[in-house]
């Protein structure tokens, strides 16, 4: 009875410990899977359930499964994004007004959703850039030029051989690159654009506005049928002038408090209504020129930003 009672105590001793070193495991690489699944899906909360869904599998899994714990976990989690961003496609195209990704404040330091680093890849015009791919494009993409994977590590995780995986990256690539802005300023400028931005809008300068925005600048808005929300895309310098210091000036409350913050990864402006994230703002530029304004005031988006 000791005897049997020993080895059930050594045996269940080992399987703690085999869950330890499991969890372990997954730790470490918790980071760069919530860092693929971000740049993936856009969004905070699909980004942590693609992650939770992982780990999962992973506790699930037998160590037979397992020949390099990193390409298997990048493998399930890159699956379950190009399955779910299938389904995703269809709700986004039924969206109400403008679909954006969700806004995360990246300021120095801080880096509360372990993003392994901040960079271009999770700026909001890069986002944006990106649903203009496939599901199987996208990962293609990201893997390669933004995590450096091999094509032959590729091939293997997005189920597709390293022949068909060079057309793939080869079409995205020219896809981006049609689209990506030439030149990309200085981060001094940006700030000092968006500084401008703020004080030409608050004091209702439309001479003003009109020369930091470009003739072809575009304002993205996204309120998601909940929050303050431009229909359509609206194009045009002085169309966006317009609307900015007439139609949705009225719709947002003067007791907006507002912080400069950093919004994934680039200067951009958090307001708060009783200290509650109310809306996000973020802009892109391009040759000393605001190119692009992102507003996000769908309340569900911006549920993970912290309270003033």
């Amino acid at each position: 009875m000791q005897k049997q009672g020993t080895a059930k105590n050594s045996e269940q001793l080992r399987g703690n410990m085999q869950e330890s070193i499991r969890l372990a495991q997954f730790d470490q690489y918790r980071g760069l899977l919530f860092s693929i699944a971000y740049r993936m899906l856009g969004t905070v909360s699909d980004a942590d359930d693609m992650v939770q869904e992982t780990f999962l599998r992973w506790h699930t899994s037998s160590a037979d499964e397992i020949a390099n714990p990193r390409s298997y976990l990048v493998t399930i989690l890159s699956r379950l994004c190009i399955n779910h961003l299938q389904l995703a496609r269809v709700q986004r195209e039924e969206y109400t007004g403008v679909w954006l990704p969700e806004p995360i404040a990246t300021d120095p330091g801080d880096d509360p959703f372990h993003l392994i680093r901040v960079d271009e890849s999770v700026s909001m015009a890069f986002l944006v850039l990106l649903e203009r791919l496939t599901p199987v494009e996208r990962a293609v993409f990201l893997l390669k030029e933004v995590f450096d994977y091999g094509h032959d590590e590729i091939s293997t995780i997005v189920g597709q051989n390293i022949l068909n995986c060079r057309q793939i990256l080869k079409r995205a690539k020219q896809h981006i690159a049609s689209l990506k802005p030439r030149f990309q300023p200085a981060e001094s400028t940006r700030t000092a654009l968006l500084e401008s931005f703020l004080k030409a809008t608050a004091t209702g300068e439309m001479s003003t506005l009109l020369t930091l925005l470009r003739d072809d600048v575009v304002l993205r808005s996204d309120g998601g049928g909940k929050g303050v929300a431009v229909p359509n895309e609206v194009q045009g310098a002085e169309k966006v002038s317009r609307g900015i210091l007439g139609g949705l000036a009225r719709l947002v409350p003067r007791s907006l408090t507002r912080r400069l913050a950093r919004i994934n990864g680039k200067p951009g402006l958090i307001n708060y209504l009783d200290g509650e994230v109310h809306s996000v703002l973020t802009i892109d530029a391009e040759d000393h020129q605001i190119s692009a304004i992102y507003i996000v005031s769908n309340p569900d988006k911006l549920k993970h930003l912290p309270s003033l």
